[in-house]
Parts: C-alpha cells; sequence; structure tokens
C-alpha cells in the first residue's frame, strides 16, 4: 500500500486463536478421532431457552433497535448493581457501572482512560494477550509480573511493588485466571488493593470468570472499602455466564472521574454497546440466577473430570493450575517451543490448543487448555491424547 499504517498496531502480534484455527484449516476430522477443539473459551452450550424467546419478542419493539445511553441501559445499570452488591456484600450505585461490548472493549477504555503514551501497566504474567496487545498499540508498556508454576501461578504483592515506577498507572490483574485458571484468594486481592492504594495508582481487576468460581463465598471485599472508587477498577463479562459470547455485553466498574473519562471514550468508539446484547444482559440477571448457578457447578463438574483424569494418568504433561475454563499445562518437550508442540498437537492428535509462548515472556514450557468447550466424558480422551503424543519425550 503506498500510504504508512500505524506502527504500533503492525508491531503487534497477529491474534492468537485465529493463528491456531489456521493450523486445522481445510481438515476433516474421522469420527473415530474428532477434533477436539480447546483454543478458545466458548461455552459448549447455547443461551437458555427463555433468554432466546426473550430476545425473539424483543427484537419486534419500536426501540429495540435504538441507541441506548452511552454507559448503558440504566434498568441495566441498576440490576448489575444489585446483583455485584449482593455478590460482594456492598452498597453499590448504578452511576459505579457502564456497559461495554464485552470485557475486552472494558479493558481497553479503562486502560485509555489510565494510562497514555510512554506509560506502564503491570500485567501478570503468563497474561492475557490481548490486555499485552492493546497496550502495546497505545504505545502503553505492559511490563509483566511473573507467576511462576513454583507459586501456583499466583502473582506476588512483593515482587509488583519493586515493579512500580514513576510511570507505572495501573496493576492488572484476573482471576479466575485467563490463561492459568488459577483463582487468588481474597487475602491476596486484598495486598495488592493496599499495595496500589499506597502507590496511588489504580488496580484493575478482570472478573470475567467470576460466576465460574466453586463455593459461594465473595471472591474479595474490594468493594466494601470505603475508597474503592479511587483505588479499583473492575472489568466483568455477560458472555460467558449466559452463553451470550456473540452478543458482546460486558462491564467496567469504577469511581465517578474514570467513568466520566470512560463515557467521552465509548462515545467515540460504538456510541454504546449493542442493544441485543443489553437486553440479553437484564434479562439473565433478572431470571436466570439458577441456570447460571447449573452453569457453574457444570464447568466444577469439567474442571473436576480434567483433574482426575491427569491423576489416574502417567501423562508426561503436567497440570500446573486449572479452574473455571482452563487448565495450565508444562510440556515435556525439552527441545521443542510451545508452538511447535502445539502445532504437532493439532496435526498429529486432532487436539487444538494455544501454545504458552502467546500468552507472554518465559511462558515456551506451557499450554492452554480451554476445556470449557468439551463435556466432562471426555477428559479423560484429553490427557489419553497428550500421553500419546508425549511418550518417549526428550
Amino acid at each position: 500500500m503506498s500510504y504508512r499504517a500505524n506502527s504500533m498496531v503492525l508491531g503487534v502480534a497477529e491474534p492468537p486463536v485465529a493463528e491456531a484455527q489456521s493450523w486445522i484449516e481445510g481438515r476433516t476430522f474421522p469420527p473415530d478421532r474428532p477434533l477436539l477443539n480447546m483454543a478458545q473459551a466458548v461455552p459448549s452450550y447455547p443461551p437458555a431457552t427463555e433468554l432466546q424467546d426473550h430476545l425473539a419478542a424483543a427484537v419486534h419493539r419500536t426501540d429495540a433497535s435504538l441507541y441506548t445511553e452511552i454507559l448503558g441501559l440504566p434498568a441495566l445499570r441498576a440490576a448489575l448493581a444489585a446483583h455485584m452488591g449482593e455478590t460482594y456484600g456492598a452498597d453499590l450505585d448504578a452511576r459505579d457501572f457502564g456497559i461495554t461490548a464485552g470485557c475486552n472493549q472494558a479493558f481497553c477504555v479503562a486502560m485509555s482512560a489510565l494510562a497514555g503514551p510512554g506509560d506502564e501497566v503491570i500485567l501478570p504474567a503468563p497474561w492475557y494477550f490481548n490486555h499485552q496487545m492493546w497496550l502495546q498499540m497505545q504505545g502503553v508498556t505492559p511490563v509483566p509480573l511473573q507467576c511462576d508454576e513454583a507459586r501456583a501461578a499466583m502473582p506476588d504483592p512483593g515482587d509488583a511493588a519493586a515493579l512500580i515506577g514513576e510511570r507505572t498507572r495501573a496493576i492488572v490483574l484476573v482471576t479466575p485466571n485467563n490463561p492459568t485458571g488459577a483463582i487468588y484468594p481474597p487475602a491476596l486481592l486484598a495486598s495488592f488493593y493496599e499495595l496500589a492504594r499506597e502507590r496511588k495508582i489504580a488496580l484493575v481487576l478482570d472478573e470475567t470468570y467470576k460466576d465460574f468460581m466453586p463455593g459461594e463465598a465473595p471472591p474479595h471485599d474490594l468493594f466494601t472499602r470505603a475508597d474503592w472508587r479511587d483505588v479499583f477498577v473492575q472489568l466483568y463479562s455477560f458472555s460467558k455466564a449466559y452463553s451470550l459470547t456473540g452478543y458482546r455485553v460486558g462491564s467496567v466498574a469504577g469511581g465517578p472521574a474514570i467513568m466520566g473519562a470512560i463515557e467521552k471514550i465509548m462515545d467515540c468508539i460504538a456510541i454504546c454497546a449493542p442493544r441485543i446484547g443489553q437486553e440479553a444482559a437484564l434479562y439473565g440477571l433478572g431470571h436466570l440466577a439458577g441456570w447460571r448457578a447449573e452453569k457453574r457447578d457444570l464447568m466444577q463438574t469439567r474442571t473436576e473430570a480434567l483433574r482426575e483424569a491427569f491423576r489416574a494418568s502417567n501423562c508426561e504433561y503436567g497440570l500446573v493450575s486449572s479452574g473455571a475454563y482452563f487448565a495450565w499445562v508444562r510440556h515435556p518437550f525439552s527441545d521443542m517451543d510451545s508452538a511447535a508442540v502445539a502445532r504437532m498437537l493439532a496435526t498429529d492428535h486432532n487436539l487444538l490448543c494455544l501454545p504458552g509462548g502467546m500468552f507472554g515472556p518465559d511462558q515456551e514450557k506451557y499450554l492452554r487448555l480451554a476445556f470449557a468447550n468439551l463435556e466432562a466424558d471426555r477428559m479423560g480422551e484429553v490427557v489419553s491424547r497428550l500421553s500419546a503424543s508425549g511418550a518417549g519425550a526428550a
């Protein structure tokens, strides 16, 4: 082309899931050895039937095709505030929340509100690749906070403190984590909150998968802090909780200053999140608590099935951590990088997953398995194929 494109965008890696999907493009798979697709985190079930019926009727309303307020339908923001307040035992207000086109957009608008070119943001490594990609495109430096296998893939506040400099604007955490599945305990999150408060930076917590945590205890108490609006930014997604990945609906929560900045950014990017997705989220919050709980239990069953399959096997691969939608697995090949291992699994064993190298520095020994795509009774086959590929590994 004769014109120049943005070099910061051109320098970013290609979308990882699309790259992995290209490894199987044009292939067919035999019935006795079908593709086990564990590359992308997509629920294996559709939305609830009553939600589908509600949306089918909703599209006939005259207002269904119109813009909403920039930060979302007032009724949805109020319902979300009530839901989060009940979940975390906090007094929250609709004004604390804005609706976005998925949690990816929530991250993008939050980061654009917090940091600019030349600034730094601390990301847990392995990181969710879209977080790193967006920061790089904006000229913001992602600073890796290593979550080593020896720490069960948990971040350390002391390590984070050593990384904070004059240009640091935020620490980002993801729990349950993508890609490792690790669930950060409340005390750990509280330590990061205190660190962010003391160093006058934001703590941004991506809780896309909060609805798939085991048990009923609150994931943390950060919303109950008197000064949370000055420190804490929460990101959330309805996509997984209600199987709405294609409807693109998520949220961001924060104090008045950052929400005001986010409103400006949203107006320029999309004016508002897609209305039909907002209608779906509103219905889900009001009617599908039981359905959501059933799917949480279903995912927990799949998690346990995968763990049991590893325990029962002499597989050369090692399960480092798992939870919600993901498993972080150490591969046994000392002479192959993670991309080569993932390609081999795809081409020779009809098992598609993502290489650890896509998730940041020093991750070449690992693979990410998105096991939510598969029923519990397939987990034994997953480990069996890994075992077959790892037999005699160097």
